[in-house]
């Protein structure tokens, strides 16, 4: 049966499934393969760009952001082979899927050694190409509620390598420390790693270090035993024994109370510990990745930060730039964001103002503030057409006319950045506003600062 009288009738249910939509690029010399193949895939939803050899992929990999590509290990008189490590060097977040004719248990293992994600030999049917792309959907990075995924569709030299980076020392079991401003990407990148590493079938967690008291953080980190403190009524294991094997997130881990510091050092060094209220010594194995925002050498300058404990945290780092240094991206980001806050069938675009008006911004917030200012155009949205207006209409206030009328929420807002670009320490911030650190907390998660 022909390959179109196949693909006419796989399953149409889904074709609009707009959460499962990938990027694929589709890598192959023969047009009748090429054809084949993205009709299947654009039937399931899916957006599909083709090229016919290894100039047309490269040049597309340079233009276009790809969840997953088929290549064919035969591309005329070059080889699919060699193509491979320079696609995950351009977009080491896309999958590569080899297909041949060829197929030997040789080529599967030099394909598998050079990055492919999965191989799938000449002929093959519609329900596998579908198949594998509901696989790597399935593996994908979470598109929607937050700047999940945005992160992996960047041109940007500086994200391209920290993303290269983070593949590379995946699969090594090394402690990795993720810097960079608030919202740009950090817990993504950590949940990627550990995807990425040979741990992924073991538990991930993340912490936040400032969202709760030092009693309680170390409580949860390490576990208590029944009466401990007052509260305790049964035994805890803690997020290390509950991480066993896996990697546990310590996010913003240049606001762990001093008190913790030593504790987690030891862990660090030893892989021991001792759940609180019991003496007994416990051992696990679960990989810390570790992320701030915060200047962790200023904070071992004033004392606030264990230097011992820095150097252990601080074996790989990798810095995620904040969105202002990558405003090429911004209208693909912008774009992305869109298509995954658009409801089922829903088609909204920006018009060129608005993106322009979107690329002047500076985004303290970064990609979270983009996803959440398009996410609320798009759901106040009366039309196809998202103007600059609309953009503006839903910018953080950053300031305002003296004798303007302002939302509590915004002069809230107003006051929280102005504290703290103004106190060198979450706990002074805190102090200042007449609240808890872990209030502060949220306060930040919730405006984007």
């Amino acid at each position: 049966m022909p390959w179109e009288s196949v693909v006419v009738r796989t399953t149409r249910a889904v074709r609009f499934a707009y959460v499962s939509s990938l990027s694929i690029l589709v890598v192959d010399d023969e047009p009748s393969i090429r054809k084949s193949v993205a009709l299947c895939l654009e039937l399931e939803g899916h957006r599909v760009q083709s090229a016919s050899g290894v100039e047309d992929a490269r040049q597309a990999a340079r233009r276009t952001p790809f969840d997953l590509a088929f290549v064919d290990l035969r591309l005329g008189t070059h080889s699919g082979l060699d193509l491979l490590p320079e696609l995950l060097s351009a977009q080491p977040g896309m999958r590569i899927a080899v297909i041949t004719a060829f197929a030997t248990v040789e080529t599967a293992v030099e394909a598998m050694r050079r990055g492919a994600f999965d191989y799938l030999p000449k002929p093959f049917e519609p329900s596998q190409v579908v198949a594998m792309a509901t696989k790597v959907a399935s593996l994908r990075e979470p598109r929607t509620g937050s700047e999940d995924g945005l992160l992996f569709e960047s041109s940007c030299p500086e994200v391209r390598q920290a993303l290269s980076l983070s593949r590379l020392v995946a699969t090594k079991g090394a402690t990795v420390l993720l810097r960079g401003e608030s919202g740009t990407g950090k817990t993504v990148l950590a949940r990627a790693i550990h995807r990425w590493s040979n741990r992924s079938t073991s538990p991930f967690s993340t912490l936040s270090c400032p969202s709760l008291s030092s009693e309680l953080l170390a409580s949860e980190l390490f576990g208590h035993v029944k009466g401990a403190f007052t509260g305790a009524v049964s035994d805890a294991p803690g997020r290390i024994a509950m991480c066993e094997g896996g990697t546990l997130f310590l996010d913003e881990v240049g606001d762990l109370p001093r008190e913790i510091q030593p504790r987690l050092l030891r862990f660090l060094q030893d892989r021991e510990y001792e759940r609180v209220g019991d003496p007994a010594t416990r051992r696990s194995d679960v990989r810390i990745v570790a992320a701030t925002h915060v200047d962790l050498e200023g904070a071992v300058a004033a004392g606030r930060f264990r230097e011992d404990l820095f150097y252990r945290l601080n074996v790989v780092q990798i810095v995620l730039p904040p969105l202002r240094e990558r405003r090429d991206d911004i209208p693909a980001l912008a774009r992305l964001a869109l298509e995954r806050a658009c409801g089922k069938g829903e088609r909204l675009e920006f018009s060129t103002e608005a993106i322009e008006a979107l690329q002047r911004r500076d985004w303290p917030g970064n990609l979270r503030e983009l996803a959440n200012v398009v996410e609320r155009a798009a759901v106040l949205a009366t039309g196809s057409v998202l103007s600059a207006e609309s953009m503006g209409a839903d910018a953080r206030v950053r300031s305002a006319p003296a004798g303007q009328l302002l939302p509590l929420e915004a002069l809230e807002e107003m006051h929280v950045r102005k504290v703290l670009s103004s106190t060198r320490t979450l706990e002074e911030a805190a102090r200042v506003l007449g609240i808890d650190a872990a209030t502060l907390w949220r306060k930040r998660k919730r405006y984007g600062i």
